[in-house]
């Protein structure tokens, strides 16, 4: 039944895609200045089945339909509600039939909410936008359908990964979507402009709003996943330049830097060309990295599909997406002649855009390089934190620095907008740095650096805020709470990197550990049963022998039936100075446990600064601006 349904509505979806692509072509060749309401009607069609077809899966997995091939490799009838109901986007099928959603949500609504905009740079973005949609429909419809039958229909399904069975990774996928896949919007955007040539301050007017969002969700989605790596794979750490990771954080330097040249082209009627590359690139970039997790040539935690055929489609639709944008933007190019002052807004921003730019390359020769080494001369070679350290960190610096002057510069002109003293604030950032050495202990020259550049950032974005809120003008509020976020970001990273504790040993039920300032003590293991898994969980004492405070800790091994894993949960004491963090591990059945002890200083202050700069991204999409 849910088979006919969801194939059904596969079929409607495609068929509405292809009506709105010949209407749009027969309404170019209209007179009329206003889009045929038929459009809309067709695309308000669209969504309606698309997003039917989703909620129908879902509700394949409520009832537990093993018919269905999908729910049968990833569901189980004793999994709880919530974790029958993530299961959707749990996997390659659901997930991809979730993104066709946001490629048709996104879709709509730049139809809907961009109606000022010219009427032939809307249909063609329209038109290039279900271009996409109808590609990612035939690879689901042919490669990936979530509708597949499993003749005879099991009585059981494998069940969810169990690492996937978390609230964390519930939200982190919907809000990355929204995130990179919603980046298609101004991909196809960037096309409608070239073949219109609706060009300058409109073009940046209208799709504005769009990088916004999409930059916002991106980096909520990023903080979410890290928030999953950091308490669920027992690491401890909550960035490990994992291939996948990588693949998310592409896109995301350049939706930065394209909010920032949009400022640019917005303003000075400057960038148009820039902006047209970065608008295709972050798109490609999402797409890039969906070929790399899906095709199966990448190795990491996070990734749930390993199908040459997939990966092949994929990189072949990913080749004909790139070569017609670049065969249209050389076509439609126009050189633009243009100068700036060195010490200008615009030559801030541009230089902003150097470190994107430069960020990106990195990571992108980082994440792909392996995958070469080993196709072309068969040696398997891994790049990890190491190299990106080397290679980034030092550059962190001067950025910072730069982001703390942009925006006291003017536009065009070569004066500063403020008087306030660059060297008095440079030494009381290097003040406050040597207070931290002096009440903490020292750290690498390299450290100084950053956390002395990054108080930098933080006064003068203070200052900032100061300001505005003395002049009760707060047209400067979304970019001061971005620009503060990203200083305590780095500030709380560099203090947490200098002051973590490590400590990995073994012990039995009944023993204690001496270490620094700690005592551990193994008092008991206790076994539960739950409704999804059994877990052997331990209790530790933790004495602090400087205040005498204790606490105790309750990490687990957790076993899970369907399908049969192991998983260790950490034990997460939480406060706003530090958090202490606790595995356990059974050592080949022995009653020895390896036992690994982290205190890793303010945690809880890495995500509010996440927090912060994501927040400043949705204060900018609700501000009013011209």
């Amino acid at each position: 039944m849910l088979n006919n349904i969801g194939n059904l509505l596969i079929f409607l979806s495609i068929a509405v895609s292809i009506l709105i692509i010949y209407f749009s072509i027969h309404s170019l060749k209209e007179k009329k200045k206003t889009i045929n309401k038929k459009l809309f009607n067709l695309s308000l069609w669209q969504t309606t089945f698309t997003l039917t077809s989703f909620f129908a899966l879902i509700i394949g997995f409520i009832l537990s339909d093993f018919s269905l091939i999908t729910v049968f490799q990833n569901s189980h009838s004793l999994k709880p509600l919530f974790y029958k109901i993530t299961a959707t986007w749990g996997n390659h099928e659901g997930s991809l039939l979730l993104w066709i959603n946001v490629l048709v949500i996104f879709s709509f609504l730049f139809l809907v909410f961009n109606k000022d905009a010219e009427k032939k740079y809307r249909i063609y973005t329209l038109i290039s936008q279900n271009v996409l949609i109808i590609g990612f429909f035939l690879f689901l419809f042919f490669n990936s359908n979530p509708f597949d039958l499993v003749v005879p229909t099991p009585k059981q399904g494998l069940g969810l990964n169990p690492i996937l069975q978390d609230p964390a990774l519930a939200i982190h996928p919907p809000l990355l979507y929204i995130g990179f896949v919603g980046s298609s919007i101004y991909f196809s955007a960037a096309i409608g402009s070239l073949l219109s040539s609706y060009e300058g301050r409109n073009f940046a007017k209208s799709i504005k709003p769009w990088v916004i969002v999409s930059w916002s969700f991106q980096t909520l989605g990023i903080l979410v996943g890290s928030i999953w790596a950091y308490y669920e794979l027992g690491w401890g750490g909550f960035w490990f330049w994992d291939p996948v990771e990588n693949a998310s954080l592409m896109p995301w330097f350049v939706m930065t830097a394209l909010i920032h040249s949009l400022v640019v082209l917005q303003k000075r009627e400057s960038l148009y060309s820039w902006v047209i590359i970065l608008c295709l690139s972050a798109f490609t970039l999402s797409v890039t990295g969906t070929f790399l997790v899906r095709s199966g040539i990448l190795n990491s935690v996070h990734t749930f599909a390993n199908d040459p055929s997939r990966g092949l489609y994929i990189l072949v639709f990913l080749s004909l997406m790139i070569f017609t944008a670049l065969t249209i933007f050389f076509i439609k190019y126009k050189k633009e002649n243009y100068s700036f002052n060195t010490n200008s807004k615009e030559t801030y921003i541009l230089v902003n855009n150097w470190f994107m730019a430069f960020y990106l390359i990195t990571i992108l020769i980082g994440t792909t390089y392996p995958i070469f080494t080993e196709a072309l001369v068969n040696i398997k070679i891994s790049v990890g934190p190491p190299f990106y350290n080397i290679v980034i960190i030092p550059l962190v610096v001067p950025f910072l620095f730069i982001m703390a002057l942009a925006p006291k510069v003017k536009w065009i002109s070569n004066k500063f907008k403020s008087s306030m003293n660059f060297f008095s604030i440079i030494a009381l950032a290097i003040l406050l740095n040597a207070l931290i050495i002096y009440y903490l202990e020292p750290y690498s020259f390299l450290t100084n650096l950053i956390i002395t550049s990054s108080i930098f950032l933080i006064i003068y974005s203070l200052l900032d805020l100061v300001n505005i809120i003395r002049k009760k003008n707060n047209f400067d509020l979304p970019r001061i709470l971005s620009h503060l976020g990203f200083g305590f970001l780095v500030f709380f990273i560099g203090l947490n990197h200098s002051y973590s504790v490590d400590q990995d040993f073994n012990l039995k039920e009944g023993e204690k550990k001496e270490f620094e300032n700690y005592v551990i003590n193994f008092k008991s293991l206790n076994y539960e049963q739950y409704k999804n898994y059994k877990a052997v969980i331990g209790e530790f004492d933790l004495l602090n022998k400087k205040n005498l405070k204790q606490e105790t800790l309750f990490p687990e091994i957790r076993i899970y039936n369907q399908p049969k894993t192991l998983t260790y949960e950490a034990s997460i004491r939480t406060g706003l100075g530090h958090d202490l963090y606790l595995t356990m591990s059974n050592i080949s059945r022995s009653e020895f446990y390896n036992i690994k002890f982290q205190k890793k200083p303010f945690m809880i202050w890495i995500w509010f600064s996440a927090i912060m700069i994501s927040t400043g991204g949705f204060v900018r999409l609700f501000k009013n601006e011209n």
